[in-house]
């Protein structure tokens, strides 16, 4: 699915750049010239970010292990750059046009054409949002958010044009111009800055949250303790590392049932592509204090309370319950 949306985000990119340059081409505005701007990045950034979901989609294999899904992030991070370098050129174009005013030409017919683009990248963007959440594709996300800005852009640019016509204020071409370069300096940077956390592997707190959230409200007694938990989302695989200490008396295929229980637990609300890394750690004698099993042959301590699961707690590499300020609700 994500390919497939990605492809059609390509190739509608190369439509609504025309379109917005021939409106520019009939009216001369620098508004416009912004709309179309923002359009050759969706077209550059359409077909890379479409190489990039081809090349997440691929399997893993010995000279990449983990799978290509971070070819996602670069691409993003191409994105945002260019966004960036866009915002910077209307800045310039609209200086210009502030100090020595061209006339404009066609206004109405210009409108209409922008409009239609406009509308068009609404529906389209708000549609490509949601396949990128519910897929976890960063590219078409990004991709859908960014045709978003440009309908939104595009809105307001509509409204300042026709302000124009209205009163024939050729500098409020410019000085919306200018508005929206900012606008759009600041959503590349939105877009780069998310693309360089996933590329440094920074922690997405919103996902670790959802994953800690699943595992606490669905935990069973013998899931003693949870620590050095790490999450991270490459392409369409969902990678779990952690360490899970279970009572120490289990036999290896007691552990390997509690492992594929906890995997099968991620799979139904993440989807089939989550890549599990459990460490089993065995069960100490501070642990009874935690522990919520109600038949353990070989308890030492009474249980008191368990740890509830959140994401202050669960990212260190030490098990709870050594120290007895660890122990809370």
């Amino acid at each position: 699915m994500p390919v497939r949306i990605q492809r059609y985000i390509a190739v509608l990119s190369v439509f609504l750049f025309f379109g917005k340059l021939l409106a520019w081409y009939l009216t001369h505005s620098v508004s416009i010239l912004t709309d179309a701007l923002e359009s050759t990045v969706n077209v550059v950034t359409g077909f890379i970010g479409l190489y990039s979901v081809l090349l997440a989609a691929k399997p893993r294999d010995t000279n990449h292990p983990y799978g290509h899904g971070k070819a996602e992030f670069i691409s993003a991070a191409v994105e945002g750059s260019l966004i960036m370098v866009a915002g910077l050129f209307i800045i310039y174009e609209a200086v210009a046009q502030l100090l020595e005013p061209k006339p404009l030409h066609q206004l109405n017919t210009g409108i209409i054409i922008t409009l239609c683009a406009g509308i068009v990248n609404f529906l389209f963007g708000r549609y490509a949002v949601g396949i990128g959440k519910k897929h976890r594709s960063i590219t078409v996300e990004a991709a859908g958010k960014h045709l978003l800005s440009d309908a939104y852009s595009t809105l307001a640019i509509v409204i300042g044009l026709s302000i124009v016509v209205v009163t024939r204020l050729q500098w409020i071409d410019s000085t919306v111009a200018l508005v929206f370069s900012v606008i759009i300096i600041v959503s590349g940077y939105k877009v780069l800055r998310r693309s360089l956390a996933g590329i440094m592997d920074e922690a997405d707190e919103v996902l670790l949250k959802q994953v800690i959230d699943v595992l606490q409200q669905n935990r069973n007694p013998q899931w003693i303790d949870l620590h050095n938990l790490r999450v991270i989302q490459y392409g369409d695989v969902l990678h779990v590392d952690a360490h899970l200490t279970l009572p120490w008396y289990y036999r290896v295929a007691d552990a390997e049932k509690e492992i594929h229980g906890l995997e099968d637990l991620i799979k139904h609300h993440f989807g089939d592509k989550v890549e599990l890394f459990i460490h089993i750690d065995a069960c100490m004698p501070y642990s009874c204090k935690l522990c919520a099993l109600d038949n353990c042959p070989v308890r030492q301590q009474a249980f008191q309370k368990q740890i509830v699961w959140t994401t202050d707690n669960v990212w260190a590499d030490e098990k709870h319950g050594k120290h007895s300020d660890v122990v809370q609700a």
